[in-house]
């Protein structure tokens, strides 16, 4: 039976203690400069708060796993680490002080320096705890004995790769070759060569062997059935995927219509990071349709006044994946703007599948030369003809950040790997948006930001990205 040490938060029980106790201390110390030498745990409301918080932090190290990996993270990793665990304890404080009703109780300096205290001592106490552990090479767990199978060319390499990314979580105790016989009295490292790879049923059957790590990327190098030999002598079997990281680093084995697969994805997002950007999306939306209905009341009588039609602008687009939405915007052009298109593709200023020219005369206001600046202008500068898709971000088929959704006859235009950029939600803003898109006119350009955020999406760029916006949009750059 395989008991996932590496990744169990029971491996790391010591740093679960160090974290309790560093909690406490900043409890302690928060308390004491608030109220003076006194002893909270003497009063209810404090002393319930303490056990709150070690409860919380227990199971927060047992639902969210946050030391996996803990002796591998650098300083600023594990700093946001820190931060992030700290910051989901403190949340589910406050909500214990409003449910219980006895957040008037509870002081807020108090509890502001417990969150900054707590920051302060978890990661002097991990970052300390770690250079001990490092220093004096102590262990606090038993390490599983392992045999190596790599073939004798890649031998080094994959040994040295296997002891550069783990800590000590097991002891190769043999390496056996897949394609040649070890020499008498061979090792590397100090590590034996023991034996051919169909040998090693024979010699792991007296020895204590825990698992066999199988480092090949030439599978057919492999001897027929060694895995069923060792999963039925009782061996756990690590079987490398050398080779299948060059397509995507983002795999993952799951289980698909009754087969085990290897998934893969340009970005594999949790269901955790999922819900948030929806419910990011859902509060924007909410704000969005807000501010829209007030900017109708002014800008659709005007936009009505100088081109008399409809206020809105809908249009077939092609959303994630090469889904079909109607997209909404205010109306800055005439309505015969998609006529006139093909009169001035000529004048096309973008290289590629995208269309912009400087002096569109199909802009309400923009005269027959297109140089005037009218309500249309305007109404595109200010951004204000992109508040109506707040109502396709309610719906799901955008999102607030993502990429620019194409039109029809764009998408029809597209080479395979133009469809990448699709992976995502069309968002009413992105990278794009946020890096001079008056100033970027290769089509290349774009696909090349989109991907950027496709391949490297996460909350806090999204985040990053909205606050950019917000500046973009009040200073009427990058906008036409």
């Amino acid at each position: 039976m395989y008991s996932r040490v590496s990744s169990s938060w029971l491996k790391h029980w010591d740093f679960i203690l160090i974290d309790l106790i560093m909690f406490q201390a900043a409890y302690v110390i928060s308390y004491v400069m608030r109220m003076g030498l006194k002893n909270p745990y003497k009063i209810q409301l404090y002393f319930n708060i303490a056990i709150i918080i070690c409860l919380v932090d227990f199971c927060t190290a047992f639902f969210t796993e946050p030391y996996h990996g803990i002796m591998r993270r650098g300083y600023y990793q594990e700093l946001k680490s820190v931060v992030r665990h700290v910051l989901l304890v403190s949340v589910i404080e406050l909500c214990y002080l409003y449910l219980s009703k006895r957040a008037g109780a509870f002081s807020r300096l108090s509890f502001l320096c417990f969150v900054v205290s707590s920051v302060i001592l978890i990661y002097l106490g991990r970052i300390l705890w770690k250079k001990y552990l490092i220093r004096h090479k102590r262990l606090f767990y038993e390490k599983l004995k392992m045999i190596l199978v790599t073939t004798k060319h890649d031998a080094d390499n994959v040994l040295q790769r296997v002891l550069l990314n783990s800590f000590n979580e097991f002891e190769i105790i043999g390496i056996s070759y897949a394609d040649a016989s070890p020499e008498k009295g061979e090792n590397l490292c100090g590590i034996p060569v023991v034996c051919r790879a169909e040998e090693i049923p024979d010699y792991i059957q007296t020895r204590w062997v825990d698992s066999v790590f199988i480092g090949v990327s030439d599978k057919t190098l492999v001897p027929k059935g060694l895995t069923e030999s060792c999963l039925d002598m009782g061996l756990t079997v690590h079987d490398s995927l050398e080779g299948m990281e060059e397509q995507t680093s983002n795999q993952y084995i799951n289980r698909m219509g009754g087969y085990m697969v290897l998934t893969s994805s340009v970005k594999v997002a949790s269901s955790w990071q999922v819900m948030m950007k929806r419910l990011l999306d859902i509060c924007g939306g909410i704000v969005g349709m807000f501010l829209t209905g007030i900017i109708t009341i002014f800008l659709g009588p005007a936009i009505y006044i100088a081109s008399p039609g409809p206020i809105f602008f809908s249009q077939i687009r092609i959303g994630k994946n090469g889904k079909r939405f109607k997209i909404y915007k205010f109306r800055s052009m005439y309505l015969d703007a998609e006529k006139r298109k093909k009169d001035l593709m000529d004048k096309n200023e973008m290289n590629g599948l995208m269309f912009k020219i400087e002096a569109d005369p199909r802009i309400i206001g923009s005269g027959p030369d297109g140089t005037r600046h009218g309500l249309g202008w305007f109404i595109r500068k200010t951004s204000l003809d992109e508040f109506p898709q707040f109502w396709n971000v309610l719906k799901g088929d955008m999102s607030l950040v993502g990429t620019r959704p194409p039109t029809v006859d764009e998408w029809k235009h597209y080479k395979p790997y133009h469809r990448a950029r699709l992976a995502v939600k069309p968002g009413l803003t992105g990278m794009w948006q946020v890096s001079g898109r008056s100033d970027i006119t290769d089509f290349e350009e774009v696909v090349k930001l989109d991907m950027k955020y496709v391949k490297n999406w996460c909350f806090g760029m999204d985040l990053k990205i909205l606050f950019k916006t917000v500046f973009v949009v009040l200073s009427g750059s990058g906008s036409e």
